[in-house]
């Protein structure tokens, strides 16, 4: 459940030299412990899952690891600790830190007080699209000269990483409604003091977190309290829920969509194998063409998004559109990872009902006449609840061969009325009409595409997580299959 309030912020020594990160190999928590080091900080950390690669990326930048979340982690005597929501209140280093009155601080206080003072925040939230509409405007403005300081939820590919300090005066960060720390249990984005800011969608998620949407639609509804007078908001206009937590806004409200109603709009939408192309009008004034370099009216619209922070930020057009023609997908978007036989494997970060039907369908409409694969894991805390059983079919319509694995076993042991039933979402995806099988082991599932696939599939592997690293087994596998006698 969400706080009513964040905490009010904790007195902070002066100068910090030294930080601790509890919880430091979560690759949110492991970005910040990078951008601490970058800017002279002494940072250490301790995590119970310190492995590669991220215990190696961190290593490789000076950054000592602990290993566990023992008292004596904090013997270092460091200046502040910051906390991941990972770690519990029970923790070892959690207790110590409060025991000796070490001041520590969530992920969201520790980003706002180190890298947004003199800086404007640009917020990108919403259901779906925060990590490709975040790399998206943070390119646009980096393509343009303006060098602004950037952290999102994936590997973007324009800059190979996640973050970047910049010396600009705005600071572009993903918005997650997610909660923060065992001691600050309001949505991320309440910490962010946004300046300007979009609201892409809002679904019911983090069913974890939030008991319904009623609860997600207040979190945002005062996340656009926060946006000042002198701001901007931009929302899918296209979208119910963005329209009805905005209605409120004291900042300059704008839609942004493929509606007619909507201030700045796509037409012409083209499908050009991995491109799209569009035209976009603002005002009903056609400002160009764009061609963006990804698949999807989902991403269409991200790009909207984009370009409407842009201009407010009083780039032009032509900036923003030489920029998107160069755009790279954050990994795990619609992302290659290669093939072999003239058949193709994507990973998709996908794993929310409506994600997947979008992605799915964005691969349907790019390669129309190819048979369509999609492997599906259910492992996140969206994926394996119960709570969107009767969803999950229809997204999986357009495919014409579908494989869901088991979900793995997690920490937390959801009971057998919350765990999603895969064998059921199977039966009920057949039903919808693509041959749908249950194989448990991503191994067997290799083996299976493998031996099946023929030239000129497409395969899509879907999860929130890693999926055993199935992507490139297929590749390896396909390649084994059909270069054996090179």
């Amino acid at each position: 459940m969400t706080a009513p309030e964040p905490r009010p912020f904790p007195d902070l020594p002066d100068p910090i030299n030294t930080i601790h990160i509890i919880g430091i190999c979560g690759s949110a928590m492991g970005s910040l412990a990078a951008m601490l080091t970058d800017r002279g900080y002494a940072v250490r950390g301790s995590d119970a899952n310190a492995y590669p690669p991220m215990s190696t990326w961190l290593e490789d930048r000076g950054i000592d690891i602990m290993l566990g979340y023992d008292e004596a982690n904090l013997d270092w005597d460091p200046d502040v600790v910051i906390v991941g929501n990972v770690c519990r209140s029970s923790y070892a280093d959690a207790v110590v830190t409060r025991k000796r009155g070490i001041p520590h601080l969530s992920l969201p206080e520790a980003l706002r007080h180190f890298f947004f003072e003199h800086r404007r925040p640009l917020v990108i939230t919403g259901t779906h699209g925060k990590s490709t509409t975040t790399s998206m405007l943070a390119w646009i403005l980096t393509h343009a000269g303006r060098d602004p300081g950037f952290m999102l939820g994936g590997i973007a590919g324009n800059f190979d990483s996640n973050y970047r300090l910049g010396d600009g005066d705005v600071f572009v960060i993903e918005g997650d409604e997610y909660d923060t720390a065992y001691f600050d249990k309001v949505p991320k984005f309440w910490h962010y003091a946004p300046f300007r800011a979009t609201i892409n969608n809002i679904e019911f998620d983090h069913a974890d977190i939030y008991p319904d949407i009623d609860a997600i639609e207040h979190v945002f509804h005062r996340f656009v309290d926060m946006i000042p007078d002198e701001g901007t908001l931009w929302i899918n206009g296209d979208d119910p829920r963005s329209r009805k937590v905005s209605t409120h806004a004291k900042s300059t409200l704008r839609t942004f969509g493929l509606g007619q109603d909507n201030a700045l709009r796509a037409d012409e939408i083209v499908a050009d194998g991995r491109k799209t192309r569009f035209r976009t009008l603002l005002n009903n004034e056609v400002l160009g063409e764009i061609e963006l370099p990804t698949m999807g009216e989902f991403n269409v619209r991200n790009a909207l998004g984009a370009t409407a922070i842009a201009l407010d930020e009083g780039l032009a057009f032509d900036e923003i559109r030489r920029a998107l023609a160069e755009f790279k997908a954050v990994q795990k978007r619609q992302e290659y990872i290669g093939g072999a036989g003239e058949i193709d494997v994507y990973d998709d970060f996908a794993h929310h009902p409506t994600a997947v039907a979008a992605t799915l369908d964005a691969f349907r409409a790019q390669f129309p006449d190819q048979r369509l694969w999609a492997l599906f894991e259910a492992t996140s805390n969206t994926s394996r609840r119960r709570v969107f059983q009767q969803q999950y079919p229809a997204a999986f319509s357009v495919a014409d061969q579908v494989i869901i694995s088991s979900p793995r076993e997690k920490t937390d042991n959801l009971s057998r009325d919350e765990r999603i039933d895969v064998e059921e979402l199977a039966q009920s995806i057949a039903d919808q009409g693509p041959t749908t099988r249950l194989i448990p082991d991503v191994d067997n599932i290799v083996d299976t595409v493998t031996t099946e696939a023929t030239p000129g599939d497409i395969i899509v592997g879907l999860s929130g997580a890693s999926f055993d690293g199935i992507h490139q087994k297929l590749v390896d596998a396909l390649t084994r299959r059909f270069h054996a006698d090179e």
